[in-house]
């Protein structure tokens, strides 16, 4: 059993070490038409946030579309339900989105970071290697500060996400008032995180424009 736990811990290092290997390769291939890794970071930190903002955007739109599920008053009680799952669905793609531009930032940034690390034993001058050494420990801080915000982004999504499906499914398995009554309780609770969800999107994308502005400098 210990032997298989080992070989599998293996399998996954060298899978991760082949991944660094050919994200190394790919970016490699742009520096060398004229496009660095620094201006490709930019770029998808840039997209992260544009995600973000779209994310924010259907959040609040599912809010918005579940508030008038709960304040139901007349007419065809299906097709509001129907615009509740859309609403749903879109913030679901819109969260994996941001989750993929997180990835996206995460891996052109470790590549940056240990091409600079290799890089840095290359400079004969004392003075400059220092120099250089101190801003890649800046940048490096920099960065980590902004992939743990838009991690926390990340991972408040999930349970906004947990609990709009909850609701979605209750609903599509009891579409009737009685139903609908019995969820006005959770306006409140989904307002309440959707609401600080956004307010952590902001911050990311703050902290986002911050650090774009300290790479570019």
């Amino acid at each position: 059993m210990v032997h298989k736990i080992f070989l599998a811990a293996g399998a996954i290092v060298l899978m991760a070490g082949c991944q660094s290997a050919i994200d190394d390769a790919y970016f490699s291939m742009w520096d060398k038409i004229g496009v660095e890794k620094r201006d490709i970071l930019v770029d998808r930190v840039e997209d992260a946030q544009d995600s973000q903002k779209e994310a924010q955007e259907e959040f609040a739109d599912a809010l918005e579309e579940f508030s008038a599920l709960i304040n139901f008053d007349g007419g065809e009680l299906q097709d509001v339900y129907e615009e509740l799952k859309d609403e749903y669905e879109d913030s679901k793609e819109s969260a994996e989105e941001v989750s993929d531009r997180i990835n996206k930032v995460e891996a052109v940034a470790e590549s940056l970071f240990r091409e600079w690390e290799e890089e840095l034993g290359e400079i004969t001058n004392a003075n400059l290697r220092r120099d250089s050494s101190s801003k890649l420990r800046t940048t490096r801080r920099n960065y980590e500060a902004l992939i743990r915000s838009m991690r926390k982004v990340e991972a408040s999504m999930a349970p906004v996400l947990a609990s709009l499906q909850d609701n979605v499914l209750y609903l599509k398995h009891n579409l009737n008032a009685n139903a609908i009554s019995s969820l006005q309780g959770e306006l409140s609770t989904i307002k309440t995180d959707v609401d600080a969800l956004i307010k952590e999107m902001n911050d990311a994308i703050k902290q986002s424009d911050d650090f774009i502005a300290t790479i570019k400098s």
